[in-house]
């Protein structure tokens, strides 16, 4: 959606998420996701089951007193764990290798973690803090306090998304456009920065069910009245209720989306008489019935001004097919609006 082809521009998932936390990478150094997860506590690390790779979807506050915690009794030299939101965190290894066989958590919900733990480069350190963290976090009282409250305890930790800092080329100077991210998510939020686009943050926006739907498209409204061309607005929530298997609240999102993200949007841009483009799509799917992400073409919708014309189409899946227009290259779909 910002137009970087990743086979050139990507090097991993962690080194974006770390500049939004403000770390500062030199090109040396490699950082990876750090999730706060919960575990079936069996005899080893190696024995249990992936039983929320979100830890209940912790608070910020909670995990940030367990990632402290964690960080006083566990060091290496040049290895430094920071905090970041709710079950999302980072460790960054100075001066490192890349080169680890690492499973995203979110990937084997309910599965053994035998056969997807670390392997590969960096794989005995990682391994060791998994180990310490796991004998460590089951008895802090902020996990004793969550299981007698009928919540998931954040009883481990898990590393993925290795990677180095990426080298992007500024938004404006590759679109022409002042650009800015509206997201709760670490991800987006620090692919908006490697750009150089404006990241705005929302009160109330949590990347679930329950975040500031209103806010976000208030905020998107506010950014283009002060001038900026190009606003992406990501909603993490139908993405979070799909791994966590919740139909309901998938379909309330997506209903949440239509209604007070999308609708006061466009209405905003109908009034201000200027020529526009709204394009609406998923970055992938993450079907409820395998709980994670899959490779399926995603439906795209666009619309510019003065697009009156009266079309019979739904927009999902079954009806984007049947149109016959396709991109092969998803890198590329920005340039349909880029007219």
């Amino acid at each position: 959606m910002f137009g970087y082809d990743p086979r050139k521009y990507y090097t991993g998932r962690s080194p974006l998420e770390a500049m939004s936390l403000g770390i500062d990478l030199e090109q040396s150094d490699v950082a990876y996701r750090c999730n706060l997860v919960t575990l079936t506590s069996g005899s080893s690390l190696a024995e249990s089951v992936m039983t929320d790779y979100s830890a209940g979807e912790i608070s910020t506050e909670e995990a940030a007193e367990l990632i402290a915690f964690l960080s006083e009794r566990i060091q290496d030299k040049g290895v430094v764990l920071y905090p970041g939101f709710s079950y999302r965190h980072c460790l960054v290894m100075k001066q490192a290798e890349t080169g680890a066989e690492l499973t995203p958590p979110h990937d084997i919900s309910g599965q053994s973690v035998a056969g997807k733990l670390p392997q590969g480069t960096n794989a005995e350190l990682l391994m060791r803090w998994m180990e310490r963290a796991f004998q460590l976090l089951g008895n802090h009282p902020i996990n004793r306090a969550r299981v007698q409250a009928g919540k998931n305890p954040a009883n481990a930790i898990w590393f993925w998304g290795e990677g180095r800092r990426p080298q992007l080329s500024p938004f404006l100077s590759k679109t022409g456009l002042n650009g800015a991210v509206i997201s709760a998510v670490d991800l987006i939020q620090g692919i908006g920065k490697c750009a150089g686009m404006e990241v705005i943050k929302v009160k109330g926006a949590t990347g679930t069910f329950e975040t500031n739907f209103s806010g976000k498209a208030q905020a998107a409204i506010d950014a283009f009245s002060r001038g900026i061309d190009y606003v992406y607005i990501h909603l993490e929530a139908p993405d979070e209720c799909g791994h966590h298997g919740q139909l309901k609240e998938k379909i309330f999102s997506i209903e949440q989306i239509d209604e007070k993200v999308l609708a006061p949007v466009w209405k905003y841009l109908e009034a201000s008489g200027e020529d526009y483009h709204i394009l609406l799509l998923p970055d992938h799917p993450t079907p409820l019935k395998i709980r994670t992400h899959s490779a399926e073409p995603v439906p795209f919708a666009l619309f510019r001004k003065g697009d009156n014309e009266q079309k019979k189409v739904r927009y999902c899946e079954k009806d984007a097919a049947q149109t016959g227009v396709s991109l092969d290259e998803g890198f590329r779909l920005i340039d349909k609006i880029l007219v």
